[in-house]
Formats: structure tokens, sequence, C-alpha cells
């Protein structure tokens, strides 16, 4: 087994794969991830630009998303930022994004956003591009698995 290409700053029990160094720059994720010892691992739900908690059925004013994508992705990450800080984590503890998407070319956008999120560290990643999301307006939903330290 090969020493991993970078440590989580978080969590020394993460270990970042890059299977070409010298382009990581190239990639804003990592092709794979270890997590050394197995563990406690945190599923969170998908999340959208709409409140984390909400009624269901869907009450319509609960669910005005803004239009831009900027918009809709800072409030998801920020979302995502609360469910990990709630658990004692931080985005340096994740292992696995999925991102679902209702226009692709949004996703420089949610690149960029992601980033400030992440910073350096790049968990892996999926991106798919969907018709419609839970809520009319929604453009952008994430989810994450995260590891324990």
């Amino acid at each position: 087994m090969t020493q991993p290409f970078r440590l989580s700053p978080t969590n020394p029990r993460l270990g970042e794969i890059q299977t070409n160094p010298a382009r990581v720059a190239d990639m804003p994720y990592a092709p794979a991830m270890r997590v050394k010892g197995g563990g406690d691992l945190l599923y969170v739900s998908g999340a959208t630009p709409s409140p984390l908690y909400h009624h269901h059925p869907h009450r319509p004013e609960e669910h005005e998303h803004p239009t831009r994508i900027e918009d809709q992705v800072t409030r998801v990450f920020e979302t995502l930022k609360g469910i990990l800080a709630h658990e004692g984590l931080d985005f340096t503890d994740v292992i696995k994004v999925t991102r679902y998407l209702t226009d692709m070319r949004d996703q420089d956008a949610l690149n960029a956003l992601q980033g400030k999120y992440f910073g350096d560290w790049r968990p892996t990643s999926t991106t798919v591009c969907v018709n419609q999301l839970s809520t009319p307006g929604a453009r952008v939903e994430v989810d994450l698995v995260a590891a324990y330290r």
C-alpha cells in the first residue's frame, strides 16, 4: 500500500489518493480516499437550497429559492456545514460528495463555491445531472459521507 498524497488536517485516518500528483491542481476532487482503520462514518442526506427542516407535504412558501446558482450552492453548503459542526466535524473530514445538478453548465460555479468550503481538501466526488429535484426551482442538491475522528 502506498502512502496517500495528503492526509486530512483534521483527521489523520483520512488519506487523499492522487495517482498523478503533478496534475492535482487540475482536479476539484480526489480519485480515491483511504480511511485507515475503519471506524464510524456519518452519512449526510442530500441538502437543497430549501431549509433543512420544513413541512411534509411541502408548503410552497418554505421553498422559495434564489435564482442564482451561487446563492443556491451557498445555502446547500451552509446546511451541510451546520450538520457537520453538530457532529464535531469539518469539511476536511468528508470522504465522499455526490452532487446533483439540473443543468451541467452550473458545475463550474458549484466547483468554485465548494472549494471555498473545502479549501484544498478534495474528497471523492460524483456529479449527476437530473431532470428535477425535490422542490420546484431547486437547481442543486449535495449529499456527503464523512469519517469521525
